[in-house]
């Protein structure tokens, strides 16, 4: 057999050009065993011209292929190349073709993936059918302006209950029925079934449900007033926003076990990562990050399902879209008002970090030859770069005219495709603005510009402000002017003014006395790096924590965090900035931001190993001092956050052993599950406890959550042993899911644990690209993500991943976390060289 083929972008321009896909007919039996279910399609098509016969083909990547039939004749199933089924000599006209086949479950998160739970023993599986999984489900002219509708039915186990796009009905027979689909995607299909818990209700005349797996069902209940009230209010806001109602007939969201994305917008069947039922105490910044993906998901209803993109290059118009809606929609209809200070300090740096990576691209890119390529680009830039421009937009055109050009390009391409051309012509048509110019500036180009303050004194003692721009698009953005209270030894800073400006500027802009602060992008209505003047600067280290909002305080914590990047700030600078400005703040957002940040990259990357003891004995300090502010139990999700990064930065075991041995936190919160496995995985790495004690917390909690704690926890054990053990795990077999893969690749590098990594360090280049070929894109992604030995900040480590990429060929979903991954450690290492 030959090696699978990606589409190529030309390929499927001359499929379009080619076909009409009228209807899909599936059948799929789930009964069949463990390893393979049965997949039977039926597509109807139309070959359009008048002249000379014509070839295309079907995808499809089964484990056996059983029959092919052509318009009533028989094809022989050895046609399959690779993962094309080959039509010749297709006629004009009408046909239809049928394909018989057993397919795969999954256990990576792509396709049909199949589950046990350990808890309860139930068995659930769902499809995940992005980019070109469909193929591992049925049959299918896979690119996404081939749209159809389609008819499935679904033969399950007797105790399931099958979801999907439409309203599901049991039929005598056993079988279950979905309605008939609107016009869709193939990549958009999507069954899920098991033995589900639900929750159901109604609204506006639709049926709405919540759906988990049967063990998490306590926790569901929990929260179900809290999701169905979040997806309410988003519904009827979008209702209000946009002329096309809601284009499907009914609304179900699906918290699925070891789903890769976040979720994903399956018309009518939302699936969900299921640590969103929340077994553990989470914060609210957790619950509203729950929230945001959901108004994003609802976003998708139509910007990418009801309109969808032509070919991948447009994926902004999927992604920045949903993104930019979602914490926009959430700010206006719940109570979640402060979304933006979230995106601002921890969405947008993910953004921020992958535009000044060699592997950066344009946000709507002009050439994405295939569907490898276009697999890369769902990243910080598709999504939060992207979100960025949208809010940029906004601000320049007014949402009035925004929102008259989305309509505007709803009506148009309803159930079917679009492009950028389409939607900035659309926008273009709502305003006197010049959109084209402004979407080349913005969505053509890439990088990060730089925007730095100039302040000058005039005769009269008064100063006037220019900015220094690097980069070349154009932004408008608001100028925060702020004055110190003398009188306040708490150092508060005050609003004076806030002055709206436009970059590049036509004229130098009097501002009054000299400010104490003079912040760029206030609001954080751009994308763009800040820089402070010399006095700014001194000013925020000094008085940070007194600006009165905390969207104002995101924007200057970003600033810290570009410059520490950049080699600008000492990251021992950015910890004692934390150490005297965070005990103080307000905003919970904020403050996980900077704590992930400060730990996970200025200790454990940016500070040298001999500074790296201080760093964690500030950082300890700092979550020390968040405990005792909370002891009067005001603010259980800041206590809850501080007592999270505490157990994470550790250098000593006996307060969180304790912990664990009283199952409490003195006053509070008590241990629950996450946090008892986080202590454990934190002593792990400290050599405090053994696989005895691990093995003896597994039997306490044997979730599926448990397990992951379990191999976590054995991963990091500074043993030889549980080291080849974990690596074996990882790499000299294909038995771990993905999430499993995941947890066991986040127990084992450590920066404590140099002394028995180093031989590992030199495995993991053939090893990774090894697994990669072998497991696909979801596992590559996973090998260079979590996988990769970000401890190893050296010369030696880059020079190694250097020599894979130019000699041992890895997949393309390898080759770029590689890329990024070596940029990063690059940075690191000039970041300790400064």
């Amino acid at each position: 057999m030959s090696l699978m083929s990606v589409l190529t972008r030309d390929e499927a321009q001359a499929r379009a050009r080619l076909l009409d896909v009228h209807r899909y007919e599936i059948a799929l039996d789930l009964t069949r065993g463990a390893e393979t279910f049965d997949s039977r399609t039926v597509i109807h098509f139309t070959v359009r011209g008048k002249k000379k016969a014509a070839d295309t083909f079907v995808e499809l990547k089964p484990a056996e292929l059983r029959s092919v039939t052509l318009d009533g004749e028989p094809l022989d199933p050895g046609i399959l190349d690779g993962n094309r089924l080959l039509l010749k000599g297709l006629t004009a006209g009408k046909h239809e073709l049928r394909v018989d086949a057993a397919m795969r479950y999954s256990r990576t998160g792509e396709g049909m993936h199949r589950f046990t739970d350990p808890t309860d023993g139930e068995t659930y599986v769902y499809t995940q059918l992005f980019m070109e999984d469909v193929q591992r489900v049925f049959a299918a002219f896979d690119q996404p302006d081939l749209k159809a509708v389609f008819d499935l039915t679904v033969t399950a186990p007797e105790a399931w209950t099958v979801l999907a796009n439409g309203i599901t009905e049991q039929q005598d027979d056993g079988t279950w029925r979905a309605a008939t689909t609107p016009l869709i995607s193939t990549y958009l299909v999507a069954v899920a079934a098991g033995p589900w818990h639900s929750v159901r209700t109604e609204h506006r005349g639709l049926p709405f449900g919540i759906h988990c797996r049967r063990s998490l069902a306590p926790y569901l209940d929990n929260d179900a007033d809290e999701i169905l009230d979040v997806t309410r209010a988003c519904f009827d806001r979008y209702h209000e926003k946009f002329e096309e109602p809601y284009p499907f007939d009914s609304y179900d969201q699906a918290f699925v076990p070891e789903f890769n994305a976040g979720a994903m917008e399956n018309p009518g069947l939302v699936t969900f990562r299921d640590e969103f039922v929340y077994r553990s105490a989470v914060t609210d910044t957790e619950r509203q990050t729950r929230a945001m993906v959901i108004a994003h998901e609802m976003a998708h209803m139509w910007f990418g399902d009801l309109v969808t993109l032509r070919w991948w290059d447009d994926i902004w118009l999927n992604e920045s879209f949903a993104e930019y809606m979602g914490y926009q929609t959430l700010t206006e209809a719940t109570r979640f008002t402060d979304t933006w200070v979230d995106f601002g300090i921890a969405r947008k740096a993910w953004g921020y970090d992958a535009d000044q990576r060699p592997s950066t691209h344009p946000v709507a890119p002009e050439a994405v030859d295939d569907t490898a390529a276009a697999l890369l680009n769902f990243d910080g830039i598709s999504y939060a770069k992207g979100a960025s421009a949208l809010r940029q937009l906004v601000a320049w055109l007014g949402e009035k005219d925004f929102l008259a050009g989305i309509n505007a390009h709803f009506t148009r391409h309803r159930f079917g495709n679009a492009t950028l051309a389409d939607f900035i012509d659309n926008l273009a048509g709502a305003t006197e603005r010049d959109v084209h110019a402004w979407a080349d500036a913005w969505l053509r180009t890439t990088g990060v510009d730089a925007l730095t303050p100039k302040v000058t004194r005039g005769t009269d003692g008064t100063y006037t402000l220019t900015v220094d721009h690097t980069g070349s698009r154009p932004h408008h953005i608001a100028v925060g002017i702020y004055d110190q209270d003398l009188g306040d030894d708490q150092g508060h800073l005050t609003l004076r003014d806030r002055i709206e400006l436009d970059i590049p500027q036509t004229a130098d802009r009097p501002i009054g006395k000299r400010p104490a602060l003079l912040l760029l992008n206030d609001g954080d209505l751009t994308y763009a790096k800040v820089r402070f003047d010399p006095d700014s600067f001194t000013a925020v280290t000094g008085h940070l924590s007194g600006l009165p909002d905390p969207l104002t305080r995101a924007v200057v914590w970003n600033a810290l965090r570009d410059a520490v990047r950049d080699a600008e700030l000492p990251p021992a600078a950015y910890l004692d900035a934390a150490r005297a400005h965070l005990p103080r703040e307000t905003d919970l957002a904020v403050v996980q931001g900077v704590l992930t940040f400060a730990a996970t990259q200025v200790a454990d990357r940016f500070l040298a190993p001999e500074q790296r003891p201080a760093g964690l004995s500030t950082l300890s300090s700092l979550c020390r001092d968040l405990i005792r502010r909370t002891e009067d139990g005001d603010n259980p999700g800041l206590r809850l956050t501080a007592v999270r990064h505490f157990i994470d930065v550790a250098a000593h075991p006996e307060t969180i052993a304790a912990w664990l041995a009283d199952g409490t936190v003195p006053g509070g919160p008590e241990l629950d599950p996450e946090l008892r496995w986080r202590v454990l995985s934190r002593l792990a790495v400290l050599g405090a406890v053994d696989a005895d004690a691990i093995a003896e917390e597994l039997e306490r909690d044997p979730s599926a959550t448990g397990q992951e704690g379990a191999a976590r926890c054995r991963a990091a054990l500074p043993d030889p042993d549980a080291k080849r053990a974990a690596w074996e795990a990882m790499f000299a077999s294909d038995d771990l899911s993905n999430y499993l893969f995941t947890a066991t690749a986040q127990g084992f590098w450590q920066p404590e644990q140099a002394d028995v990594l180093g031989e590992y360090v030199q495995r993991y280049w053939a090893d990774a690209v090894a697994l990669a070929a072998r497991r696909g894109p979801a596992m590559a992604e996973a090998a260079g993500r979590w996988a990769f030995p970000v401890y190893a900040v050296d010369s030696e480590t880059l020079g190694l991943g250097e020599r894979c990429l130019r000699d041992d060929e890895p997949i393309p979903a390898l080759r770029r976390k590689l890329v990024d991954q070596l940029d990063d450690l690059g940075r690191a290492l000039k970041v300790r060289a400064v």
